[in-house]
């Protein structure tokens, strides 16, 4: 499969994982939010990194710290991708990694931001690499 046809399927990946966590939003599901909120984030940056030329290689990205440092170096650092948007990566995986592993869930006003970070996040690199 081309770099291009796997960002475009990350990035499909990326908007069903989004669709989910409005859905659980509206459910109050804080948990399940921000687990999938993130994983759309997730999956857009790998997007992201394939159609930057990022992943050329071919190489699994084995941990998520793994994937938010690849992140940085092959989408912001090399100008692709502002600042924010690594900062933002950061943040929504340690709110997942609460949510996840922790017994008390996040509450739904954190839920919120996971999800209107996590819509920042895919919308921006479907508009800087038009996917």
């Amino acid at each position: 499969m081309s770099e291009s046809a796997l960002a475009a399927s990350y990035i499909r990946k990326a908007e069903r994982a989004l669709t989910s966590a409005r859905t659980l939003l509206k459910t109050k599901d804080s948990e399940g939010v921000c687990n999938r909120a993130y994983y759309a984030m997730f999956d857009a940056a790998h997007a992201a990194l394939w159609a930057a030329g990022a992943r050329e290689d071919g190489s699994i990205i084995k941990t998520h710290n793994g994937l938010v440092a690849a992140f940085g170096e092959g989408a912001v650092k090399s100008g692709a991708m502002a600042p924010e948007h690594g900062r933002a990566l950061a943040h929504v995986l340690k709110t997942r990694l609460l949510a996840d592993y922790t017994a008390d869930a996040p509450n739904i006003d954190d839920a919120r931001e996971t999800v209107a970070l996590a819509e920042t996040f895919v919308a921006a690199v479907k508009e800087k690499f038009r996917l």
